[in-house]
């Protein structure tokens, strides 16, 4: 690799069983929305505590009853191939993606999930003797303005294991 990562795996405050996706092993990727936010605010789409609210009535009321508070409690995203959630914490979680890279453990703030932003050294290449895995989904480099903010990790392809972008 041609940028250096730490080699500190962080501590997995969820013990192998959440924020992971059981069946892959894939952990969950947690990265903030301002690093994607202009392909989250294009792509995502608003959930409702109703679940009516995309149609307002005549007298600017959600659903036609005041008791609902119209704002989203989450924005969710669940296209080509990905699943992601933003809830009122800010954070977004990939649940599900094309996509994996290797970073260090949220703790304890999202216990078993990694935060893409700090992305790790996950194995010695003098070796190749893996040092962790914490191996997660994230988003695909294509989800970040390269000019503003490129993408800040790895990232391999899940069905291949292949290493379809590396951070310059």
């Amino acid at each position: 690799m041609t940028k250096k990562y730490s080699d500190y795996a962080g501590i997995d405050y969820g013990f192998g069983q959440t924020n992971i996706n059981h069946e892959t092993g894939i952990r969950f990727g947690v990265i903030s929305p301002n690093l994607v936010l202009q392909a989250w605010a294009d792509s995502s789409e608003p959930e409702y505590p109703c679940g009516e609210c995309d149609a307002w009535d005549s007298d600017n009321d959600c659903c036609g009853d005041d008791s609902y508070c119209c704002e989203p409690i989450a924005h969710n995203y669940d296209d080509e191939g990905y699943k992601a959630t933003c809830g009122q914490d800010g954070d977004i979680f990939v649940l599900q993606s094309p996509y994996f890279t290797y970073a260090q453990f949220c703790s304890p703030c999202a216990p078993g999930a990694c935060y893409l932003a700090t992305p790790i050294n996950h194995i010695d290449h003098e070796s190749r003797r893996v040092l962790v895995d914490n191996k997660c989904y994230c988003f695909g480099p294509d989800w970040f303005d390269n000019d503003y903010e490129p993408c800040p990790y790895p990232v391999w392809e899940v069905a291949t294991g292949k290493l379809v972008y590396e951070p310059k």
